[in-house]
C-alpha cells in the first residue's frame, strides 16, 4: 500500500490512525472562482462537476478535519447492476437521483425517510446490442438535472428528459447508431434551454461529434462535428484559433489522408464547461482513429483538442490540439476548471486542464493561449510543450513504427490521467488530481476500416510506472505548476475527487477504499472499506434535517476494472486494450458489484 510523499519527501501512513502532525505547506495565493459558480451554497448537487466551472467543491464544513474521523454509514442502496459505476449521485431538494450503468436505470430515492427508500424507477430499455460495441465496459458518468427534470443519455446513443417528480418520460431522442459503432456514456450539461450532448466510438472509426437539443423537446439545435469541412465542423469568420498551426481553410480535411476523416473519431464524451460571461461551451475532442498513427500522417485536426464555441449557435471561437497527430490514443476530454486569476501580474480568466498528455494546462479561456503546461506524471515519451507553437513535444524513440514492439512508453494509453475528474478547493486554491503512474509497450499493426468493429492498429500491454504502484493522488499548485504532496495507490485511480469547505478530500480506489484526507497535507483522516472497487464521483449534500452527507457509488469496472466487471482472462495480457497486463491481481482483491453509500456524522 502507498504512501503521501509531500514535496519535502515526508511520508505519511494510509491506515486510520491518530491525527499525525500537519507538515503544512505555505497556501499559495487562491485563484478566484468564476463569479457565476461563487453564490451561496445551497446544500445541493445537482450536476456532476457541481457547476458549469467544474470545480466539484462544497462550501459545507460540518464534515471537517476534526469530525471526519466519526463519519458512518447512514445507508446503503443497491443499483441491481454489477458493472462499472462510474455516475454521481445527484440531491435536488429532498431527492437523491442514481444512474446505474447499463441498461441505463434511473432511481430517485426519498431522503425524507429513513433509509431513503425508493420513490420510482424509470428504465430507458437501451437496446442490448449496444454493450457489443462500448468501447470500455458499459458505463454511464450521470444525470444532470435543470427545468425540472433529470437528463441522461443511453448506451445505445439516445438522450432522454425525465420529470424529476414522478420520473415519467418527458421525451426521448436517438442521436447515434449502434451498427456503426456510436454509443454514449457522458453526462449531459444544461445552459439554459439547451442540452450538450456528444457521441462515443473513437476505436470503432467514428466521426466524433458535439450537438445542442432543445431542452423542451429534444429537437436537433446544432450539431458540430470535429473532423471534415469548416462548414461541417462550424468553422467559419468568427474562429480565431490563437496557433498558427490551427489557421487554414478546412484543416479537418486537409492534415489527413484522403477520406481519411470519415472515420477520423475526435469523440466528445467526456466534460464540458461553460462561461456564461463569455457564452463559451468548451469541449474536448476524442483520439483520432486509428490509433495506429503511421495511418494517417498529418496533425489530423480537430481531434485531441479543446473547443470554445459559441453555445448558440455552434460556431467555434478557437482550437487548441494538445496532441497533434496523436500516437498514442490521448483523448483529450478530461475536465476543464474555469477559474480567475493572476497571472505573471494580469488578470486572467484560465482554464485548468490535467491532460492525458501528462501535463497540468493552464490555458487562457478567452483565446485558446497556453499559459503553462507543467508535467505531473513520469514522462518517457514526451519532453515538453513549446509555449510559443504550443505544440507537444514528443520523444522520437518512443514513436510508434509497425510491426515493432515499442517499450517502456509513459504515460500509458488512457493517459496520465482519464476521465476521472479533479476537484478543485477555493478554501486551499489547489487542484487535487486522481491519477495514473502506468507505462506500456506498444506495437502498431494496420487495421481495416469495417463499421461497427474496433478499429484499434495497436496492440498494447500496460505496466506499472516508476515506483511499481499504480495510481496516485496528488495536491498540485497552479500558480507555480507543482506538486505538493502525493499519495501512491496499489491500483490506478480511476475514481472522481470531492473538494469542501471543512478541508477535507474525498476519493476512492479500486480495491474498495473510500477515503478522506486532509486538504493541505494529504493525511488520510477516515477510510472505509465498501463491497466493491470505486470508479465514481464522490458527492455531497445537506439533509433535509440540516447534516451534511457524503455520497459514493461503488463498483468495479471501467476501461481500468473490466478485467472484473466483464471477467476478463488474467491470461491475455492484451486484453481490455492492454489494460488486463497491468491488472491481474485486481481480481484477487475485489468483486462485482453496484452498491451507493452514504456517510453521515454521528
Amino acid at each position: 500500500m502507498g504512501g503521501a510523499r509531500l514535496a519535502l519527501g515526508l511520508t505519511l501512513s494510509l491506515i486510520l490512525q491518530p491525527a499525525l502532525p500537519i507538515f503544512a505547506q505555505p497556501t499559495p495565493p487562491q485563484p478566484a472562482a468564476p463569479p457565476f459558480v461563487t453564490g451561496p451554497e445551497d446544500g445541493q448537487w445537482v450536476i456532476p462537476q457541481k457547476n458549469f466551472a467544474n470545480t466539484r467543491y462544497s462550501d459545507l464544513s460540518e464534515i471537517n478535519t476534526e469530525t471526519v474521523r466519526n463519519l458512518q454509514v447512514a445507508f446503503t442502496f443497491s443499483t441491481g447492476v454489477n458493472r462499472g459505476q462510474e455516475s454521481a449521485p445527484l440531491v435536488v431538494g429532498s431527492t437523491m437521483y442514481v444512474l446505474s450503468p447499463y441498461p441505463n436505470i434511473l432511481y430517485a430515492l426519498d431522503l425524507t425517510q429513513p433509509g431513503a427508500p425508493m420513490k420510482w424507477q424509470y428504465n430507458p430499455k437501451p437496446a442490448a446490442a449496444a454493450q457489443g460495441v462500448a468501447c470500455c465496459d458499459v458505463v454511464n458518468r450521470g444525470p444532470t438535472f435543470a427545468n425540472g427534470r433529470i437528463y441522461f443519455t443511453t448506451l445505445d446513443a439516445h438522450v432522454v428528459a425525465v420529470n424529476a417528480d414522478t420520473g415519467e418520460e418527458v421525451w426521448k431522442t436517438k442521436l447515434g447508431d449502434i451498427n456503426r459503432g456510436e454509443t454514449m456514456t457522458m453526462a449531459p450539461l444544461i445552459v439554459r434551454d439547451k442540452v450538450f450532448v456528444g457521441i462515443s466510438g473513437g476505436e470503432y472509426g467514428v466521426r466524433g461529434w458535439i450537438e445542442a437539443l432543445n431542452a423542451e423537446d429534444g429537437k436537433s439545435v446544432w450539431k458540430a462535428y470535429n473532423t471534415g469541412p469548416d462548414q461541417d465542423v462550424k468553422i467559419g469568420p468568427t474562429f480565431k484559433p490563437f496557433y498558427d498551426s490551427d489557421k487554414g481553410k478546412d484543416l479537418g480535411v486537409t492534415t489527413w489522408p484522403a477520406d481519411a476523416w470519415q472515420q477520423g473519431g475526435g469523440t466528445v464524451w467526456g466534460w464540458l464547461s461553460y462561461d456564461p460571461d463569455l457564452n463559451l461551451l468548451y469541449h474536448g475532442t476524442g483520439n483520432p482513429g486509428p490509433w495506429n498513427p503511421n495511418q494517417r500522417p498529418g496533425d489530423n485536426k480537430w481531434t485531441a483538442g479543446i473547443f470554445a464555441r459559441d453555445a448558440d449557435t455552434g460556431e467555434a471561437r478557437w482550437f487548441y490540439q494538445t496532441s497533434p497527430h496523436d500516437l498514442h490514443d490521448w483523448d483529450n476530454v478530461n475536465e476543464m476548471i474555469l477559474l480567475d486569476m493572476e497571472w505573471e501580474g494580469q488578470p486572467r480568466k484560465v482554464m485548468v486542464h490535467p491532460g492525458r498528455t501528462g501535463f497540468v494546462y493552464v490555458i487562457d479561456r478567452t483565446n485558446g493561449e497556453v499559459l503553462s503546461a507543467k508535467p505531473f506524471h513520469a514522462l518517457t515519451s514526451v519532453t515538453g510543450v513549446d509555449l510559443k507553437t504550443g505544440r507537444l513535444q514528443t520523444n522520437p524513440e518512443k514513436e510508434p513504427v509497425n510491426n515493432r514492439v515499442i517499450r517502456d512508453i509513459c504515460p500509458t494509453a488512457p493517459g496520465a490521467k482519464d476521465w476521472n475528474p479533479s476537484a478543485f478547493s477555493h478554501k486551499t486554491g489547489l487542484l487535487y488530481i486522481p491519477h495514473m503512474n502506468m507505462c506500456m509497450d506498444w506495437e502498431s499493426v494496420e487495421p481495416n476500416y469495417i463499421a461497427g468493429t474496433p478499429y484499434i492498429g495497436a496492440e498494447v500491454r500496460m505496466m506499472p510506472g516508476p515506483g511499481g504502484h499504480m495510481g496516485e493522488f496528488t495536491a498540485w499548485d497552479i500558480r507555480e505548476g507543482k506538486e505538493l504532496w502525493t499519495i501512491n495507490e496499489r491500483f490506478p485511480l480511476w475514481s472522481g475527487a470531492l473538494a469542501t469547505a471543512g478541508d477535507v478530500v474525498f476519493y476512492g480506489t479500486m480495491d474498495g477504499w473510500f477515503k478522506a484526507v486532509h486538504a493541505r497535507s494529504g493525511e488520510v483522516l477516515w477510510q472505509f472499506k465498501v463491497d466493491s472497487g470505486i470508479i465514481g464521483q464522490p458527492t455531497t449534500y445537506r439533509g433535509p434535517d440540516g447534516k451534511q452527507y457524503v455520497a459514493i457509488l461503488s463498483g468495479v469496472g471501467g476501461w481500468a476494472g473490466s478485467i472484473v466487471s466483464a471477467d476478463l482472462d488474467p491470461r491475455d495480457g492484451t486484453a481490455a486494450k492492454g489494460f488486463v497486463n497491468a491488472m491481474r491481481e485486481l481480481k484477487n482483491v475485489t468483486t462485482k458489484g453496484g452498491t451507493l453509500y452514504v456517510f453521515k456524522l454521528p
